[in-house]
């Protein structure tokens, strides 16, 4: 009995008009990013093991997808750790290697192997797939594209400013009519540790604040309960958590908070700079909202941290990035402080369908498409479409003299704008007929006139 074909959860075939889709979206993210100086790079889709785990926090890790070694090494399995129940340590002898969570950790690795090589600072933008094995639902995938944008080597405000300029221009280009930058400083976030007493426990509380809009304050209560975070800490945070009012009313509060504070008020200077010169420059579409309870989860974040997300969309955040200071020292590397950004573009490609934002053109279909009505005409055309392609005109010959009927039927599904009608008579006349697919109209035309009215 045949297996029935299936794909693996959280991943997705593309259909043709889906990956034309997909090229827009990619297509309008490069040219930001190239507008803003940064240069292409690419790395390998999986990575030593040794590279990804321990960059991205204990629930980061879990959500690695390891590769089975093969061959002779599957001998050297540590079963004496098996045994010890020490899984992890089992688990590192079986998978040398692992598929790339993100695109910030290998780009770091690259910075530290390539560094003599690099101009600095040093700006690339990088669009490939990551993978990790979370619970897919909507928006939520095992496999998807990010499209990132990072410096290294400088510490200035201005790069922030700029991205938060990339990120307005990117989603005003593809039409998204609303959308919410969120930002914080990691900071500031450190400073609220600090004040509560718990500076030990950052890690636990912001990944447990991060999660508010998810599982509400009772929720993150209870977390950060379970964490081993004292009632008296608790009781400090809790109040954060209803801070509202515009970005100067949220400040204000916060400098308040954090008087006694020296890191969280260094990141409240930060952020007034970054709000202040965006401000001056202006954006198009988006708000930028400062969240004392945006977090990102990620261990390397520092500074800076950015989310957007589309108003009125019942989807997670599209974007995401922030400063990390000292990312490249986790391969020998110190004092090289980087920023950057990270395009969900799957995500953005779901926005886009449910809302049907995508420009008419996107899907176009074959410009030209040559009939088939025996070999002494199909060679004929032949001829043709290598003039026509020479002059950069998409086309082709219909394979096979089949039916009009079923040629006219592939011309329609391929959404054809023009069909060439060579048979006999226009063979020997020196003429062929141009049917116009949309309007329905034909017209009698030389070679010399057809090589003139496809121009690219």
């Amino acid at each position: 009995m045949a297996q029935k074909p299936a794909i693996p959860k959280g991943t997705r075939d593309f259909l043709p008009d889906e990956v034309a889709r997909r090229t827009y979206i990619f297509d309008t993210i490069k040219s930001v990013f190239k507008n803003y100086g940064f240069a292409p790079i690419e790395t390998p889709s999986f990575e030593l093991s040794t590279t990804l785990l321990g960059k991205y926090g204990e629930e980061g890790d879990r959500l690695i997808f390891r590769i089975l070694n093969s061959g002779e090494k599957m001998k050297k399995a540590d079963l004496e750790a098996l045994q010890s129940e020490n899984l992890a340590r089992f688990a590192n002898s079986l998978a040398e290697k692992a598929l790339r969570y993100d695109l910030t950790v290998p780009f770091a690795r690259f910075v530290v192997q390539h560094q003599n090589e690099l101009s600095f600072p040093f700006k690339r933008y990088q669009i490939q797939p990551v993978w990790r094995a979370d619970r897919p639902q909507h928006g939520r995938y095992q496999e998807f594209y990010q499209c990132d944008a990072d410096v290294v080597g400088s510490d200035s405000l201005l790069y922030e400013v700029d991205f938060v300029q990339i990120f307005d221009q990117v989603l005003t280009k593809l039409q998204i009519p609303g959308f919410t930058i969120l930002i914080n400083n990691r900071k500031i976030l450190s400073g609220i540790a600090e004040v509560s007493g718990e500076s030990e426990k950052l890690i636990d509380i912001t990944i447990a604040i991060d999660k508010l809009d998810k599982i509400g304050e009772e929720g993150v209560v209870k977390e950060l309960k379970e964490k081993g975070v004292s009632d008296k800490a608790i009781e400090i945070i809790s109040p954060l958590f209803k801070i509202s009012g515009s970005n100067e009313a949220r400040l204000d509060q916060m400098k308040s908070f954090l008087k006694d504070s020296e890191i969280g008020l260094k990141g409240i200077e930060e952020l007034e700079f970054v709000l202040n010169q965006t401000k001056e420059l202006g954006l198009e579409r988006a708000e930028v909202v400062f969240d004392v309870t945006l977090a990102r989860g990620l261990n390397y974040y520092t500074g800076a941290i950015f989310e957007v997300k589309v108003n009125d969309v019942k989807m997670g955040s599209i974007c995401g990035g922030g400063r990390y200071d000292d990312l490249t020292g986790l391969f020998g590397l110190s004092g090289l402080s980087g920023v950057g950004i990270s395009f969900g573009a799957d995500r953005i490609y779901d926005v886009l369908n449910e809302l049907n934002l995508y420009p008419e053109d996107t899907n176009a279909g074959l410009t030209l498409l040559f009939a088939n009505f025996g070999d002494k005409e199909a060679a004929y055309c032949m001829k043709l479409t290598k003039k026509l392609r020479q002059n950069g005109v998409d086309c082709e010959v219909y394979p096979s003299a089949a039916k009009m009927q079923k040629q006219f039927k592939y011309a329609d599904n391929r959404k054809v704008k023009f069909v060439a009608l060579i048979g006999e008579d226009e063979l020997n006349k020196g003429q062929l007929q141009i049917k116009n697919m949309e309007s329905g109209e034909q017209q009698a035309m030389t070679e010399t006139e057809l090589l003139h009215y496809f121009k690219a």
